[in-house]
């Protein structure tokens, strides 16, 4: 089977009669299985996927088929499909069984797309590697020596492998950025709000957003398309009206785009990274753009502020997870404490009791008001600060990561280096604004990397569209 980028393709290869779903699933399901070693997905839905396939090929030769026949897509192992396990990568959840679909999944299902299976992540989307995974890292496409970026690093390479079209991740602070700059593809973080979280195994509800990796800005707008909009189950997301983000990604001039001073000349970017970017800023003020250089003081402030926000969060949403109600529970507890106890140590990995321990602390008496009601008045002070740039200015322009991916094992050994690989991304999950990494570098040790574009709450039409603008040159 060829290789296909774009649904578009896929679907008048469906039209002309060379392939059909059920070929097409039956050729990524070949090929997962012929790059195991990736450790991308942690089960394959193969009967399943090719039942699907047979029904939405009857669809086709009817005209019944919905938008998204033909997508083969993959979801990350924290977003619920019923009847289905659902783990967030952790041993906690072992033997759960999800009794819903989340919202997302519902409407993907309903224009026709196939899930074929669900992707590795870190667990509970806490990392930037896919190292925390309880069920092994996922290795690099390129070089197997290399992390996929995290914690949707297993959707990531689902994609850049092309062991499916498309898969759905989570961002809670570059959670699908930073790995789609890793690997290659485009990887975009929704407008907090803009879709529904209902179903989404929660980290932190005022951070996390569903958003899509593809290898095509049109493939991620016809997604969001169709994720995106008003959801009973989520009070949080918005009531706006959803625009036909994949018929409105018409070319602009004259974009008036910011680049933040300070990450151009933080001391951990990439140098080739760097001229990188400052090519694209010659390119884009060629192309008629106004591309200038902003202040922004508070560069060093946004991960130590999202750490206190996020970790407070966490132990909140995790105190579900108890050993009692469903999931594992410790075979050495003998009453109702050692039950809690045992099954809670045993259950979660290192890193994510680091933060519920982190969480719980900064949300305890005598330390509410000195980080977690700071760290509070911080994101305001944040969020202000961002959108007054976005008053003069479309985008921000800035690098996704401060370098490619880097050799598993390199930054597990201090967790405040792993939690600098966030430094750029960030700012959107705090801000709760849209961004998106764009696959534009290939580094001479022949990594791929990316830029990433954000732009104001609720102007995703507008940046899909200039994304895509971008991709196109």
């Amino acid at each position: 089977m060829k290789t296909y980028r774009s649904l578009v393709a896929i679907q008048k290869d469906l039209k002309n009669g060379s392939i059909s779903c059920h070929s097409l699933t039956q050729a990524y399901i070949n090929r997962i299985a012929e790059n195991q070693h990736l450790n991308a997905f942690l089960e394959i839905f193969e009967a399943e996927a090719l039942s699907r396939a047979q029904a939405i090929d009857e669809r086709l030769q009817n005209g019944t088929a919905g938008r998204l026949a033909g997508m083969v897509i993959g979801i990350k192992d924290n977003i619920c499909y019923k009847g289905h396990p659902v783990s967030a990568s952790s041993k906690i959840l072992g033997g759960y069984n999800s009794l819903f679909n989340a919202t997302v999944v519902e409407r993907i299902l309903l224009e026709d797309a196939i899930i074929i299976g669900r992707t590795n992540c870190d667990e509970f989307a806490m990392g930037s590697s896919n190292e925390n995974s309880a069920f092994g890292n996922v290795l690099h496409h390129i070089d197997n020596t290399k992390v996929s970026g995290g914690s949707s690093g297993g959707s990531a390479i689902a994609v850049a492998a092309d062991l499916c079209l498309a898969t759905l991740g989570s961002d809670t602070g570059g959670s699908i950025r930073q790995p789609a700059s890793f690997c290659g593809v485009v990887g975009y973080k929704p407008t907090y709000g803009r879709v529904s979280r209902s179903g989404l195994i929660a980290y932190a509800s005022s951070f996390d957003q569903i958003g899509p990796f593809t290898h095509t800005v049109q493939d991620a707008a016809l997604l969001m398309e169709v994720m995106a909009g008003a959801d009973d189950q989520d009070s949080t997301v918005s009531q706006k009206e959803v625009p036909v983000y994949s018929k409105l990604l018409t070319p602009k001039k004259g974009v008036k785009i910011a680049y933040i001073k300070d990450c151009m000349n933080s001391s951990g970017l990439d140098p080739e990274i760097k001229k990188h970017i400052e090519e694209k800023i010659e390119q884009l003020r060629a192309e008629g753009h106004t591309v200038e250089p902003v202040e922004f003081p508070y560069l060093d402030h946004m991960v130590p502020v999202y750490y206190v926000l996020t970790t407070a969060e966490a132990s909140s949403n995790l105190a579900r997870f108890d050993g009692v109600h469903y999931g594992y529970r410790s075979e050495s507890a003998t009453d109702i404490p050692s039950t809690y106890t045992k099954s809670r140590t045993e259950g979660f990995g290192e890193e994510v009791k680091r933060r519920i321990m982190l969480g719980t602390f900064v949300l305890s008496a005598g330390y509410y008001d000195a980080y977690y009601t700071k760290g509070q008045k911080v994101r305001r002070l944040l969020k202000d600060k961002t959108n007054e740039i976005f008053e003069s200015y479309d985008f921000i322009l800035s690098p996704t990561t401060p370098h490619t991916a880097f050799e598993i094992d390199r930054e597990t050994a201090d967790p405040t280096v792993m939690y600098l690989e966030d430094i750029f991304t960030v700012q959107a999950n705090i801000v709760g604004c849209c961004a998106v990494s764009l696959p534009t570098g290939k580094h001479s040790n022949g990594l791929p990397f990316g830029i990433q574009l954000m732009g104001p709450s609720f102007k995703d039409q507008e940046l899909l569209a200039f994304s895509h603008q971008i991709m196109n040159k």
